[in-house]
């Protein structure tokens, strides 16, 4: 009789996208202009119970490169035009709401242009647009240093 084997496979993606920067560096990323790219979107539920897009953003400049930003986009009557909003940001026109679980992957790796504003205890990142990098990332560390000189 062998030892029960323990599967930590459902670990296995979160476990991989852990940051591994030290201790000190948890605080959070100031407020201003960053271009990310999605690392990571998943459909899941608000504290309310409302459908909820989690958003993963990593920095990918002018600074704090590679730190991550997190946005949540709760899905209420009030909110679905935002979040249409959003997605058409990102490239991703759909007809129904309910096709959104099959095409989260198209979300991921797509690079933008976002501000980070906080009010009080609130930290909000809109989406201001899209960026195309069809020049490589060379250009776009470029773009990126040209277009976002720190406030």
């Amino acid at each position: 009789m062998g030892k029960q084997s323990i599967d930590l496979a459902q670990f296995d993606d979160d476990f991989q996208n852990e940051a591994t920067e030290e201790r000190g560096d948890f605080e959070s990323v100031p407020d201003g202009k960053y271009q990310v790219a999605v690392e990571k979107v998943e459909l899941t539920q608000s504290s309310t119970g409302n459908p909820m897009l989690k958003w993963t953003l990593r920095i990918l400049a002018p600074r704090f490169i590679n730190r991550f930003l997190w946005r949540n986009s709760v899905f209420t009557q009030n909110t679905l035009k935002y979040v249409k909003t959003d997605l058409h940001l990102c490239g991703l026109d759909l007809e129904r709401l309910s096709e959104l679980p099959k095409h989260l992957d198209k979300l991921l790796d797509v690079k933008l242009e976002v501000t980070k504003k906080t009010k009080g205890d609130n930290e909000n990142i809109y989406f201001n647009r899209r960026i195309e990098t069809a020049g490589g990332a060379n250009r776009y560390q470029r773009e990126a240093g040209d277009a976002l000189v720190p406030f």
